[in-house]
């Protein structure tokens, strides 16, 4: 029987990546989206692949999201916590609501989904979670003390919530991209991204499918061995 995937921000850019990566691997996938009705119906036409629309910074909101997935689709087997947003400033121009919305999302959001799966998780005996944190959280970033920190925080995350689920054959894991080919990267401007570019030792940007690949072995059955890791996948970028 197919595993049941929920793939969080799974409708575009590296989130659609994952979500056809896991498909193709053999599992029954849904994706949760924020707000592109248009886009989300685009996608599910295109790949088949069932789209659910919540805010996953919305503690309430995940708690129904996946109770509806399990009760239309199946219990859930596999995580993948994609979703985030930047509101990007140096310290002196951000915004309370700028750091308080990042960190609701990018970190609040992996909390919230993470409480909804996990025992059900314990209990069937088997698991796969696996969130997305960033190279900016490893090394920090100008501009990103919001981003930065809720990614930084994904990691420490994963290693504590590794060890409640280990006994139990639930994983948890992250993966941590570098700068990736996607809508986002694409909207920073052609001299900045130069830059970006040639500090990256292969030499090019990452593509969305890579860092899926990532991911589905991270979720495979013969992943079981594999929790409270953080896999790099930067080109070389940062190394540590």
């Amino acid at each position: 029987m197919a595993r049941i995937a929920i793939v969080t921000g799974g409708t575009r850019g590296i989130g659609e990546a994952i979500s056809l990566a896991l498909k193709e691997a053999g599992a029954t996938v849904v994706a949760n989206y924020a707000g592109n009705d248009e886009r989300a119906r685009e996608f599910s036409d295109r790949t088949g692949i069932k789209a659910y629309r919540w805010d996953v910074g919305d503690y309430d909101a995940c708690q129904e999201g996946v109770a509806k997935v399990q009760e239309e689709v199946g219990p859930v087997d596999i995580l993948v916590n994609n979703a985030g947003i930047t509101r990007d400033g140096t310290i002196l121009k951000m915004t309370h609501d700028m750091w308080d919305e990042v960190i609701r999302v990018n970190l609040g959001g992996c909390f919230n989904m993470a409480k909804a799966v996990f025992p059900g998780m314990r209990e069937r005996k088997w698991g796969r979670i696996v969130n997305i944190g960033s190279i900016n959280g490893q090394g920090g970033q100008y501009g990103q003390v919001n981003y930065a920190a809720a990614k930084s925080g994904i990691h420490g995350f994963t290693k504590a919530l590794a060890q409640e689920g280990a006994k139990a054959g639930v994983t948890v894991n992250a993966l941590a991209p570098g700068y990736i080919d996607t809508d986002m990267v694409a909207a920073v401007p052609a001299d900045v991204l130069e830059k970006i570019v040639a500090k990256v030792p292969v030499g090019r940007l990452g593509s969305a499918q890579e860092i899926a690949r990532g991911v589905a072995f991270l979720c495979a059955e013969e992943a079981g061995f594999v929790t409270g890791s953080t896999l790099s996948m930067n080109g070389g970028q940062h190394m540590y």
